[in-house]
């Protein structure tokens, strides 16, 4: 199936306006989303890219280096294989335990371990994950991702979950090519980076765009309850405290999922992509079914009676946080 693609920044790759996230199938560790079966990993995946989503998004943390493992299973035999985009910054130790590091030696490190679990010889796009704790300038470490993109080791370079100061820091240094950061309905707080990428050409692949599953029409308070102890979004508070303004504005989106014939967990991801300087959102799927959920998003165009609907039901909720729509 050919889905609508646009340009990656100013790289040379062109992306579909969603990709497949595969932070889930790292099942469970300490950000997990709960037990995860492989083969429905495997099978969703799979799925995306036969209907015709060109990139996938993991990391090396998620499931401490499981998630990556099952990409390259997934992939394994695919004649046309998409873009794999990877993340490094975020270490573990034999206990599980994570730590926000991004010294050059741990990068380095990072990549070729990426690479074995990948079976890759390049990493389409390689992003620090998060600004880390061990007191590592932006400049250094942003070096080390230059010489890994100038060595050919990684075909592009971004950041993911930085600010606006930090993206202008790492563009002194060398291009940044994307910016992934969380971006959707309820988490409104990008915009300023958003901003920053519009004007520097720096492509943006949201994360979470449907709130972690909030957005989609499918929750309830009883099955916020029922979700696996280990599933980390039992302690978010857009879960908690935040969790009836934000199932109203799911409700919300009902009347426009029904116009378009879609379902309101598309509507929530075109959402993000009406925003300018936003290149394509990361939409994960722990069953193939789920795919079929939010692929409409792809092709999806939301009229201004669409938008300005949206705008009055977060009003209306006072769900989320940040500005309402963009400058």
């Amino acid at each position: 199936m050919a889905l609508p693609t646009a340009r990656l920044g100013t790289t040379d790759m062109r992306i579909t306006r969603v990709g497949f996230g595969a932070w889930a199938a790292g099942g469970s560790w300490a950000y997990g989303w709960g037990p995860q079966d492989d083969e429905e990993s495997i099978t969703a995946i799979r799925h995306a890219v036969d209907q015709g989503v060109n990139w996938i998004d993991t990391a090396a943390v998620y499931g401490l280096g499981h998630s990556e493992k099952i990409v390259a299973m997934a992939l394994q035999g695919v004649s046309d294989r998409p873009y794999v985009f990877t993340k490094c910054g975020m270490t573990w130790d034999d206990y599980g335990n994570v730590f926000r590091v991004a010294t050059p030696t741990t990068i380095r490190r990072e990549v070729e371990e990426s690479l074995r679990r990948l079976q890759a010889e390049r990493i389409d796009l390689y992003q620090v994950h998060q600004t880390p704790e061990d007191g590592t300038p932006t400049a250094m470490y942003w070096e080390t991702m230059a010489e890994l993109r100038q060595e050919g080791k990684v075909r592009a370079i971004g950041l993911s979950n930085h600010s606006a100061l930090r993206l202008g820091q790492a563009e002194q240094i060398a291009h940044v090519d994307t910016l992934q950061p969380a971006f959707s309905l309820i988490d409104r707080t990008a915009a300023p980076e958003l901003d920053w990428c519009t004007r520097h050409g720096t492509g943006v692949i949201v994360y979470s765009p449907m709130q972690s599953g909030l957005l989609t029409g499918a929750f309830s308070r009883e099955r916020v309850a029922a979700l696996a102890e280990d599933d980390w979004r039992r302690r978010s508070p857009d879960f908690t405290i935040g969790l009836d303004a934000n199932l109203a504005l799911a409700d919300a989106l009902r009347p426009v999922a029904e116009r378009h014939g879609v379902s309101p967990a598309a509507v929530a991801v075109a959402w993000t992509l009406t925003w300018p300087g936003v290149t394509g959102a990361i939409v994960g799927a722990r069953r193939p079914g789920q795919v079929d959920g939010w692929l409409p998003a792809a092709a999806l165009e939301l009229t201004r009676e669409d938008l300005e609907e949206i705008t009055a039901a977060m009003e209306r909720t006072c769900a989320g946080r940040g500005p309402l729509r963009p400058r």
